[in-house]
């Protein structure tokens, strides 16, 4: 099986090199940014001029891009030479529905569709561990999931088109109020006297131990904002949450509060640091 890769930001170009170190067949790839083709290409990678180029070579078609907009643009792009005997997987994060109809006119034309969105971020995407939920036909999943493989340590099926991705907002959304949960506490403990070493050893000799805070615990100490995964992407992630909430009539007063806390950071200019940034909203530094 010939494998295409379109979009090799900063998760993607990592996701693509380890299917470039384990696919023992030739890998496409393609991206808007013709310096990160040829960082593949380097590697081991076909490298093609244009999204197009890769769909027609490859059997299975990989897309890994920012928005439901662009998601939607590429398989538009890509429709006439899509047919039977393609398979297409969008592994970005976007809105269900968006996907949803993606995936229908895509088997129009004869090809199957799955959406496999990621979770965990850069530092998993390079090691291969990332968690991978896929939304898909059943018969359809065991084709790919060897190919996931490559990219992640846990691949599980949520149903069909558009259950990865319900399962990918439920889950960056919980993470989003864990993290706000971290950044009160954590501010309160230090505005009280408390170091954040203190604070961390406790919490995770308790109940209240999670792996947002194990993970992060470094980098909220030294205030590093570089970005594995971006400020924007979490705010476009709360977003869709709280279209689908109100599509359920669901109340979510909890992610309510996440979301304001990222748009006062998106208005501040926090859009391009890591998403854990929003602990400086919490701790006052974007009030006017």
């Amino acid at each position: 099986m010939k494998i295409g890769f379109i979009g090799l930001g900063i998760m993607g170009e990592s996701m693509c090199e380890n299917i470039v170190k384990k696919h023992n067949d030739e890998v496409f790839c393609s991206d808007v940014n013709r310096a990160q083709v040829e960082k593949l290409a380097a590697l081991g990678a076909v490298p093609c001029e244009n999204n197009v180029e890769v769909a027609e070579k490859a059997d299975l078609i990989i897309t890994m891009v920012p928005t439901s907009a662009i998601v939607r643009s590429i398989y538009e792009e890509l429709l006439p030479v899509l047919g039977p005997g393609k398979i297409c997987v969008d592994m970005s994060t976007i809105d269900p529905s968006v996907s949803v109809e993606i995936s229908e006119f895509v088997r129009a034309k004869g090809a199957r569709f799955a959406d496999a969105p990621v979770v965990k971020s850069k530092p998993a995407a390079i090691t291969g561990t990332l968690g991978i939920l896929v939304g898909c036909d059943e018969n359809l999943f065991p084709v790919i999931e060897p190919v996931l493989l490559y990219m992640g340590c846990k691949v599980i099926r949520l149903g069909g088109n558009g259950k990865g991705l319900v399962m990918k907002i439920c889950h960056n959304t919980l993470v989003g109020e864990i993290q706000n949960g971290v950044n009160e506490t954590l501010n309160l403990a230090m505005r009280l006297g408390i170091d954040i070493d203190g604070f961390c050893a406790s919490v995770a000799a308790g109940g209240a131990q999670c792996f947002y805070l194990d993970s992060q615990h470094e980098n909220l100490k030294n205030e590093n904002w570089k970005t594995a995964f971006s400020f924007a992407n979490m705010n476009k992630d709360i977003h869709i949450c709280d279209r689908l909430a109100n599509e359920a009539g669901f109340d979510m007063p909890g992610m309510q509060n996440v979301k304001r806390i990222y748009e006062k950071g998106m208005d501040a200019g926090l859009a391009a640091e890591d998403f854990r940034a929003s602990f400086k909203v919490v701790r006052g530094d974007t009030d006017a």
